[in-house]
């Protein structure tokens, strides 16, 4: 016969419990390495050696010439200098981004509460009375009984096939993406409220030249009626000369409207009522800013929402990892420990009482369950990947867009330049020789419109430089680079 092994004795049961836990986390250390995700690397994405759109504009190496922090400051405007740090200040869309931001720092800290056990009490006092008809009643059962308890119970999920961990990294990198996000919103805005600043400007250039040739007509008009006085110019000179002034005046009091409403979108970007708040008129001019490009591999680094997108594909990753382990047995070690009593004797050893042990879940069969949210998983992930992708195609070609609108601009401005400086000259032989009596008023009112026509055609192309200047440091990533997401993550236990 063989003989069996004695059971272990021990007067409090100290021994016994000990072994039994050994038991149950010994497997759990053989095999708490193991990770179900994938493996994971940034997808893969053809991005070219340089821009087509480039030119001979000076390359940063990597993109050490690109705007860094406050880019803003590269116009050299004060008065936008004063305004932009104000967005990250007060802005409420800001502090809506910001507040998704702390939720998903909070989500690590719940996901790594799971590393550790959870333990909770549990206090009972009760007064009962049973029925004096129920059923198998026994004599020596008490009508009247009191049932106080007071428990403290433990529990610890072990770790067997990193469900934890990979829920862990994927809080970690959703973190970082909206953390990107956070950056993103910021760029955005304070793009939005540079191009209002710069249009806003723009219109006090344009109103500063509509005043100049209210100015400059209310002189010609002058000059007709005087002629018409004189006998030496027909009535319809002086009709000419007020249909001009009268369409230039509805034009400077057209400006007023477009002006403020630019003005009340800064003051909602700054989170200032537009009751409140205005800005004064200026007619300093504000340089387009020289910046080298970058190549197109620094976009990767520069650009928060390529960040974002990275992000987001691994913590898809994880999800995997997570799903995956569905499909196994999860261990939990579980301790019970209390005191019992009818009263309320309730530090006392007799009526102590404790329970410790493993429990073990074996998912058998669900009908297919887990497998379709492994598949959905796996679905979400190339989603994500095909998103990255898109995300870098569409920055690279914002890139494209603006260089390309740049050096047309460019061309553009210095024609038109050219054709105001002739246009102007061309009005003021017009005016003196319509005065001498070599030509009719007619001849004066067109070169007038072709000077003021090319004049305002040149600020209009000043501001789109502007404005696409402003365009091509946010498609470079707005001073922002990916080293910020460092220390994001919360720290490992």
């Amino acid at each position: 016969m063989r003989s069996e092994r004695p059971p272990l004795q021990s007067s409090d049961g100290g021994v016994e419990m000990r072994v039994r836990i050994g038991l149950a986390v010994a497997p759990a250390l053989l095999v708490g390495a193991c990770d179900l995700a994938p493996a994971y690397h940034p997808p893969a994405v053809e991005v070219p050696a340089h821009f087509k759109e480039a030119g001979n504009w000076q390359l940063a190496q990597p993109s050490d010439g690109a705007p860094h922090g406050d880019w803003w400051r590269t116009f050299h405007d004060r008065t936008l200098d004063e305004l932009e740090p104000q967005v990250a200040a007060a802005n409420p869309d800001l502090a809506a981004a910001l507040a998704n931001y702390t939720q998903a720092q909070d989500y690590i800290l719940e996901a790594q509460s799971a590393f550790y056990p959870e333990v909770d009490n549990e206090d009972t006092f009760s007064g009962n009375k049973q029925s004096a008809h129920r059923p198998l009643r026994s004599p020596n059962q008490p009508t009247y009984y009191g049932a106080n308890t007071i428990q403290a119970t433990a529990s610890y999920e072990v770790d067997l096939w990193g469900r934890i961990r990979d829920r862990v990294k994927a809080a970690e990198a959703q973190a970082q993406a909206s953390a990107a996000d956070l950056e993103s919103v910021r760029i955005s805005l304070q793009g939005e409220l540079a191009r209002d600043y710069v249009s806003l400007r723009g219109l006090d250039l344009e109103a500063k030249l509509l005043r100049d040739t209210v100015a400059a007509y209310q002189t010609a008009l002058q000059l007709t009626e005087e002629r018409l006085t004189g006998k030496i110019a027909p009535p319809i000179d002086v009709a000419r000369a007020e249909v001009q002034l009268k369409n230039t005046q509805g034009l400077l009091a057209a400006l007023s409207g477009p002006r403020a409403a630019y003005e009340h979108a800064i003051a909602t970007l700054i989170g200032k009522p537009a009751s409140n708040f205005s800005i004064a008129p200026s007619t300093k001019l504000i340089q387009v800013p020289n910046f080298p490009a970058g190549v197109p591999s620094s976009l990767l680094e520069r650009r928060p929402d390529v960040a974002a997108a990275e992000r987001a594909t691994a913590a898809a990753n994880e999800s995997i990892g997570i799903a995956r382990a569905a499909f196994f047995p999860t261990l939990t070690l579980n301790l019970l420990a209390g005191e019992q009593d009818t009263g309320l004797n309730l530090i006392s050893l007799p009526n102590s009482m404790w329970s410790v042990g493993p429990s073990v879940y074996l998912p058998l069969f669900d009908a297919g369950l887990r497998r379709a949210q492994l598949a959905v998983k796996e679905a979400a992930y190339l989603q994500t990947v095909a998103q990255y992708r898109s995300t870098v195609l569409h920055a690279i070609q914002e890139v494209e867009d603006d260089l390309a609108s740049l050096h047309s601009l460019q061309t553009e401005g210095v024609d038109l330049a050219g054709a105001a400086v002739a246009a102007e000259q061309a009005a003021n032989l017009a005016l003196t020789s319509y005065r001498e009596g070599a030509v009719n008023y007619l001849d004066v009112v067109t070169a007038q419109t072709a000077a003021f026509d090319a004049e305002r055609s040149s600020l209009l192309v000043q501001t789109q430089r502007l404005q696409t200047s402003v365009g091509l440091i946010l498609a470079l990533g707005g001073g922002w680079s990916s080293t910020e997401l460092a220390g994001v993550n919360a720290v490992d236990p």
